[in-house]
This record gives C-alpha cells, sequence and structure tokens, in this order.
C-alpha cells in the first residue's frame, strides 16, 4: 500500500526533526558535553564531577551506553510510533514540534527494546545490520538496551519542567506501558510450544489464540496505547477521547505486531538488504499468529506435519519452505492480515467521531492502515 505523497514528505521532514532530538539526547560523538554526561550517569546538580574524572567517563559512557543504541538508531527503522503520536499532538491542537524530545526519547526506548529483544531470540540481524549484542556484547548490549528506557524521563524533565502534575501522569503511562511490555516479552520467552500441542491434539485453535493475541497486546500494543495516552495528556484530551484515542494505539501497535508474524515468513527487504532473517521464529520454534491460525485451517496430518518441523526449532531449509507454504496456501497468513485489519478498522471508527474532519486526521488513517497493508504483497 502506497502513502500519499504529502504524507511522505511530511514523514521525512518529521524524521530530520526526530533525528536532531535522538542526537541531543543521545549524541553521536565521544565528545559528551558534560550536561550529558552528568544525565547518563544519573547525577544530582549537587554531585560533583571532577573536570579530570569527567573527560575520562565521558568516552567509557559513550562507548558503553550511548554507541550500541546508535548503532541500531542510526540504522533507520520505520519511526512511524512518534510519526503517528506527532499528527494526533498536532490535530488535537497541540505543539507537535515542541513535545519532539519525548518522541525521540521514546524511540530510544524502542530500540532500547529491540536490542533487548535480539539478545533474548539470539537475532543475528537488525534493521540490515549486524544485531547490537553480536557487536558489543551481549553484557553491554543489555545494558545498554535498558539504559535507554530513561531517556524518557530526561526529555519530559525539558518539555514539562514545571508542571508537576502534567509530569507525574506522563510518567505513570509510561511506566504502565514498560510494565505490561516487559511481562509481554516474559510471555513470549516462555513460548507456547505445550498449547501448541493441545491445540494440534484437539484440533480447537481458540485458547491458543487468546494467548498469542494476549502477548501481541501487551508487548506490543500496550506501549503505542500508552504512547497515545501521554498525547492527550499534553494537550488536555477529555476522559472520552482519552480512552478512544488509547484503544486506537493499542489496535495500532497490536496488528503490527500480528502482521511481523507474517512478514516472518517473507522477511524484510529495504534498499535491497535484509533487515530480518526469514523465518526466524519458525526456526526458533516459536508459535506465531499464522501457525495458531492454521490448525483450524489444516487438515489435521497436515498441522501435525507442520508442527513436528517446527516444534524444536532444528528446521532444515527444505523444512522451511514446506513450513511456510503450507502457512501461506491453508488461509492462516490472510487469516492474520484480515484480523489485523479488523482490529484496527473498529478502533478507528471509535476514534474518528471525536477527531476533528481535517485532511491531517485521515494522515492518521491512512498511516495507521499501511503499518497493517505493507504485508498486502502479490
Amino acid at each position: 500500500m502506497e502513502l500519499p505523497g504529502a504524507l511522505r514528505r511530511d514523514m521525512r521532514r518529521f524524521a530530520a526533526q526526530l533525528s536532531a532530538h535522538i542526537n541531543a539526547l543521545y549524541p553521536d560523538t565521544n565528545a559528551l558535553n558534560l550536561d550529558v554526561t552528568r544525565e547518563l550517569l544519573g547525577l544530582s546538580p549537587d554531585q560533583e564531577l571532577p573536570p579530570a574524572l569527567a573527560g575520562h567517563v565521558q568516552d567509557r559512557v559513550h562507548r558503553t551506553l550511548v554507541r550500541p543504541v546508535r548503532h541500531l538508531v542510526d540504522a533507520g527503522g520505520q519511526r512511524w510510533r512518534p510519526y503517528l503520536l506527532a499528527k494526533i499532538i498536532h490535530v488535537l491542537g497541540g505543539d507537535s514540534v515542541f513535545y519532539t524530545p519525548l518522541l525521540a526519547a521514546g524511540e530510544l526506548m524502542h530500540t532500547g527494546s529491540l536490542i533487548i529483544d535480539d539478545v533474548q531470540d539470539e537475532a543475528p540481524v537488525r534493521r540490515g545490520r549486524a544485531a547490537a549484542h553480536t557487536v558489543y556484547g551481549t553484557p553491554t548490549a543489555l545494558n545498554a538496551g535498558t539504559a535507554a528506557f530513561f531517556a524518557f524521563d530526561r526529555a519530559l524533565r525539558r518539555v514539562v519542567p514545571d508542571d508537576v502534575v502534567l509530569r507525574c501522569a506522563v510518567q505513570d503511562a509510561y511506566l504502565s506501558a514498560l510494565r505490561a511490555a516487559h511481562a509481554g516479552q516474559a510471555l513470549d520467552i516462555l513460548g507456547l510450544r505445550e498449547e501448541m500441542d493441545t491445540a494440534v491434539a484437539t484440533g480447537n485453535a481458540g485458547p491458543l489464540l487468546d494467548q498469542v493475541r494476549l502477548t501481541h497486546r501487551l508487548k506490543s500494543g500496550a506501549p503505542v496505547r500508552a504512547a497515545f495516552h501521554v498525547g492527550a495528556l499534553l494537550v488536555g484530551s477529555s476522559a472520552e477521547l482519552s480512552g478512544a484515542l488509547q484503544r486506537f494505539g493499542e489496535a495500532v501497535g497490536t496488528a503490527y505486531q500480528i502482521t511481523d508474524d507474517v512478514l516472518d515468513l517473507r522477511g524484510v527487504v529495504r534498499a535491497g538488504a535484509p533487515t530480518k532473517s526469514v523465518a526466524e521464529d519458525l526456526r526458533n520454534g516459536k508459535v506465531t499468529m499464522p501457525l495458531a491460525h492454521a490448525v483450524a485451517l489444516l487438515p489435521r496430518r497436515d498441522v501435525e506435519a507442520v508442527w513436528h518441523l517446527v516444534r524444536d526449532g532444528h528446521l532444515s531449509e527444505d523444512g522451511v519452505r514446506e513450513a511456510i507454504g503450507a502457512l501461506e496456501t491453508c488461509g492462516a497468513v490472510d487469516a492474520c492480515v484480515d484480523e489485523a485489519e479488523r482490529m484496527l478498522l473498529a478502533a478507528w471508527e471509535q476514534v474518528k467521531p471525536l477527531l476533528p474532519g481535517t485532511r491531517q486526521s485521515c494522515f492518521i488513517h491512512a498511516l495507521a492502515r499501511h503499518t497493517v497493508r505493507r504485508v498486502r504483497v502479490a
């Protein structure tokens, strides 16, 4: 699905602004200024940092906290999350440019979560580059990824320095998202092998699908829900509009994760380079949405054969092709995309009447649909 030209141009302009604010929070040079160094170290204004020590620490902080994150941030990414939030703030009458530091911090948080996710999944590639842990080592990558979560409070103090009530409300939304995302990641790491065994044996995919949906909602839906909640707080939206925006954000994030399961089967190529290994989840024996949908769509013997191939995560290349072919041809992939689109449409129908009837509001819908329909290929 192609985005309107005006929207693509606006996204490029926004990406440049966002990069500037990312650089302010995580400068791409080892000559960090003293204020940034103190923030990264978590020092209070009254805590001394002698000049000679500061010079030594700046380089070490840059190498261990900043560079692993910039390694992934500088690889690009779609950055649709901060852009979509910026459009919502703008549509609701807020100054989206003023709040760009918060959006940049949110992108750094997302990047940190990807670094940790790659460690946990033992993924070798992200955004067309070697995963951060393969370059900087697992301990450094884990620590840097976690530290990126705390860019948000630094940005919040800059943007909302005096409004303690608003700052506390925003922090509460942010922490709730982190809690939910970690719960979703915990469920994702644990996996659903036993649940898939039961579904294959009984032919009942309902409980399995519900558990996949919950994991996706927590891991990917909750952070976008919280981002839209923050947007509503910043512009002082009504409780009704805030609730509708949060549900829409959750639907966008969850639908995106569902379609990400589909893209795992196809791989992602940008600018001629693969950004993610094909069938990474299948190779790891992971139960994703297409596999769960296949339980009801494949004959019992066929779904048993596919699950036998996938279950222990030791697929040969022929096995990978066989499993992907079965999931594509049985309708499991289409079921995933249809579910994601229905989810998004239902949430949009709730929030649409509460938004101004402007072109910018249409852009919000167009971008949200694009995040789902990116998998609609021939």
